[in-house]
């Protein structure tokens, strides 16, 4: 199955540039190019790619305000946005996983990291390292001014889906929790979707986030 990737930049090399690596990856094909967000949110409901690459510092329409606007929108459920920036600090993460980014890379990557990103991306997976984004969401949690979210949705969870969030929000992969549980990758992949589904969250990002606002889990965790 091809991956269809939209790329955003205002920076033309740099566009051109992942754009060419990208479009000569197996199975990926660029089907448009974008130089800010506004522009952007216009390509991805006109295209309709799987995964949005997306830069933030951009004039106008800055990538924050356009992958909330992605995100946000019903008819793009299926599409998914991986933040791809030169700003790595903790503000810029924070607010990429607010506005519902799958994923966060910093454009020093090798390349390979990139082209493994967008593929797990666009199977519906986030890109959660075990140390810095537990953090991130934890401190995106606690300064998010929005209430809390009712933890009744998280008692309709299995014990084993109950475990299973947990290892999510610890930064485990679908592999890893395979590993720890004793249970098939697929079986992991299958147990972590339903939780999904059950607590409405988009993708594991979002689903750690709101394992942290229903107290399920917490920043020391």
């Amino acid at each position: 199955m091809t991956v269809r990737v939209l790329v955003v930049d205002d920076q033309e090399l740099i566009r051109a540039g992942f754009a060419a690596l990208l479009g000569v990856s197996d199975g990926i094909e660029v089907v448009g190019e974008a130089a800010d967000g506004a522009r952007a949110v216009e390509l991805a409901r006109d295209l309709r790619p799987d995964v949005v690459v997306m830069d933030l510092r951009m004039p106008g329409t800055d990538g924050i305000a356009a992958t909330a606007q992605i995100v946000g929108d019903p008819d793009l459920a299926e599409v998914h946005v991986l933040v791809l920036t030169t700003f790595e600090d903790d503000e810029h993460v924070i607010g990429a996983l607010r506005a519902g980014a799958a994923g966060f890379l910093g454009k020093g990557v090798r390349p390979q990291v990139l082209v493994d990103a967008v593929r797990t991306v666009a199977a519906g997976d986030s890109l959660l390292s075990p140390q810095a984004t537990r953090s991130l969401i934890a401190r995106a949690v606690t300064t998010e001014p929005r209430p809390r979210v009712d933890g009744a949705a998280f008692r309709s969870l299995t014990d084993r889906e109950r475990e299973v969030v947990l290892l999510v929000a610890q930064g485990l992969s679908n592999d890893d929790i395979s590993a720890r549980l004793h249970v098939t990758p697929l079986t992991a992949k299958t147990h972590v979707n339903r939780a999904m589904s059950k607590l409405g969250a988009r993708d594991r990002a979002q689903l750690v986030v709101l394992a942290y606002r229903s107290g399920l889990v917490t920043g020391e965790a």
